[in-house]
């Protein structure tokens, strides 16, 4: 007589995994903790070096183009710079032998290592202009002027009321524009416009010399206009 098969009741039945406890010597965990404690630690450099000041050079006074620049000319301000430290003269490096100023850079501004050179950079030359007429008070050393000229036979007289044979050659004409203000040599006044006859240095391209020396030379006179937003 057949016995009949249990079947799969006879099979051993799988025993369930059980899960340890990792313990400290398990790598998981040290590789956990170990980019806990550096995320913390970058975090805290993060917000420390957001917080650090250094100490930068800024012109105490304001310095036009060619303004030869020393230690006695520089004063120290402690700035967040970051990673634009690099563009600036840090008080704790040595500066240069010659700084010459080669644009406009007013009182207390940074000194950046862009706005000084050597004075071979220099594509301009200081030219003295005498003003005939008042001057605005707003034309002071580092400012921006505009240079007209006017014709001997247009003062004080309206465009209209000029012969016609004379022609455009009476109306005044821009001269030059956008020009730095080096020096003014004021001879007194007070209030808006300065009265006297001063004499203002203003730098013009050497590409421009020809004309502008041709224009002083001549019969009339030049009119200084500041440029809104760029007084110092």
């Amino acid at each position: 007589m057949l016995e009949r098969s249990s079947g799969s009741s006879d099979l051993p039945s799988p025993s369930a995994p059980r899960l340890r406890r990792p313990g400290w010597r398990d790598p998981r965990l040290a590789f956990g903790l170990l980019l806990v404690a550096g995320s913390v630690a970058l975090g805290s450099w993060a917000v420390s070096s957001a917080g650090q000041t250094v100490a930068v050079y800024a012109v105490a006074q304001t310095a036009t183009p060619g303004d030869v620049l020393t230690s006695a000319d520089l004063v120290s301000l402690d700035v967040r710079l970051g990673a634009d430290a690099s563009r600036y003269f840090l008080v704790s490096d040595p500066l240069p032998e010659t700084l010459v100023a080669l644009r406009p850079v007013g009182e207390r501004e940074l000194l950046s290592r862009s706005s000084v050179g050597s004075g071979e950079a220099l594509e301009f030359r200081s030219v003295a202009v005498p003003v005939a007429q008042s001057l605005s008070s707003k034309v002071v050393a580092g400012s921006v002027v505009d240079l007209w000229w006017v014709p001997a036979e247009a003062q004080g007289s309206p465009v209209g009321a000029l012969p016609v044979e004379q022609g455009a050659a009476s109306v005044p004409s821009l001269l030059a524009d956008g020009l730095v203000v080096a020096e003014l040599e004021k001879t007194g006044g007070s209030g808006l416009l300065t009265s006297g006859a001063p004499t203002v240095q203003v730098l013009v391209p050497t590409k421009d010399l020809a004309e502008i020396l041709g224009a002083l030379a001549g019969d009339g006179t030049v009119a200084i206009m500041p440029v809104p937003g760029f007084d110092r």
